[in-house]
């Protein structure tokens, strides 16, 4: 088992450090970074990457599987902005985990521990299953499909965003309390909604009481305006 022409120029032209060849495992290692973004890559030129000590960036490309990734990252890894349906073939990391922008509809294969930040915001998830467990920093999966967040990690450090999903009826503001209870209590995301049920029902009546103030006043203009005018008025759906 060697490595051919290309193989060599790809690992030569991107490699920030050394690499290496192992000829029993079929394996390259690097010791240092590894940069290929930007480079309209649909794969990785058939290079299996054991463990890359430092950085491994492969963003804004067009692969559609991480067939090849590293096994380990020492550091970060970024496979934002691909068109990756699935994580099949992600590396354990050291640090951080980007995976942001791609056309993901699940999680499965993402390490189960990221001691920075794992974001895997605007995808087409529908749910949190396989995402890792114990987050040291940030955990974003804003701007998905999410109806519930089964799966959701059981630790963050800091901050855990999830907004721009199907949750509702679930106000903003009372996510953030049951996002709190999960990561305080230890519990499912199923758990801490009905740890939180007065909360939430004192919370969407309000927001009954206000929809209907807002409709009224509404239903007033269109009834003291012209046919012509009620036409550009569409406010009142925007709130139903």
């Amino acid at each position: 088992m060697e490595l051919n022409k290309e193989q060599i120029e790809f690992l030569n032209k991107y490699t920030r450090g050394t690499w290496t060849f192992n000829e029993e495992t079929g394996l390259v290692d690097i010791e240092g970074d590894f940069y290929c973004s930007d480079k309209s890559l649909t794969d990785f030129k058939g290079v299996k990457f054991g463990v890359v000590s430092n950085d491994f960036d492969c963003q804004n490309n067009k692969l559609k599987s991480l067939k090849g990734a590293p096994q380990e990252v020492g550091r970060y890894f970024s496979c934002h902005n691909n068109k990756l349906t699935s994580l099949e073939g992600a590396p354990e990391v050291g640090w951080h985990f980007c995976c942001s922008d791609n056309k993901l509809t699940s999680l499965e294969g993402a390490p189960q521990e990221v001691r920075g930040y794992f974001d895997c915001s605007n995808n087409k998830l529908t749910s949190l299953v396989g995402a890792p467990q114990k987050v040291g920093w940030h955990f974003d999966c804003s701007n998905n499909k999410l109806t519930s967040l089964v799966g959701a990690p059981q630790e963050v450090g800091e901050n855990f965003s999830c907004y721009d999903n199907n949750m509702m009826p679930i106000p903003e503001k009372i996510l953030k309390i049951v996002i709190k209870t999960m990561l305080e209590k230890r519990v499912n995301y199923y758990v801490a909604l009905s740890l939180n049920n007065e909360a939430i029902e004192e919370e969407l009546n309000k927001r009954k009481k206000h929809l209907e103030e807002i409709e009224r006043v509404f239903v007033e203009i269109d009834a003291n305006v012209s046919k012509d005018t009620q036409k550009t008025y569409s406010i009142i759906s925007r709130y139903r």
